[in-house]
């Protein structure tokens, strides 16, 4: 089992950058296929970004691809989500879930495939 908990969140202008981090407790980290997801108000829960678990591979939803960056440091039990070029648009809730995944070497892009969540963090860009 994992717990998580997501920091980095807060109020940035458009065009501007955050980094938001998920801090994953137990010695498996690696084990665990990592995401990020975000939901907006009144909208559903969306895929953001994943990265397998030997952090070798990465994927991204179309929207954030070439603004977002997915990383992770399985020395800290920790996974990034560097965000670049925001958008009002990317004003959502921010939620890091992992999912058990003893080949290291996939991703994930379902809501439903995750096993934990963390409580997430608040991303406001204004206009």
């Amino acid at each position: 089992q994992v717990q998580l908990v997501e920091s980095g969140g807060g109020l940035v202008q458009a065009g501007g950058s955050l980094r938001l981090s998920c801090a994953a407790s137990g010695r498996t980290f690696s084990m665990y296929a990592m995401g990020w997801f975000r939901q907006a108000p009144g909208k559903e829960r969306e895929f953001v970004a994943a990265i397998s678990g030997r952090a070798d591979i990465s994927y991204y939803a179309d929207s954030v691809k070439g603004r977002f960056t997915i990383s992770r440091d399985n020395t800290k039990n920790t996974v990034s989500l560097q965000m670049n070029s925001l958008k009002p648009e990317d004003t959502a809730d921010y939620y890091c879930a992992g999912k058990l995944d003893y080949s290291g070497q996939k991703y994930y892009t379902g809501r439903g495939q995750y096993d934990y969540w963390g409580q997430g963090t608040q991303v406001t860009v204004s206009s």
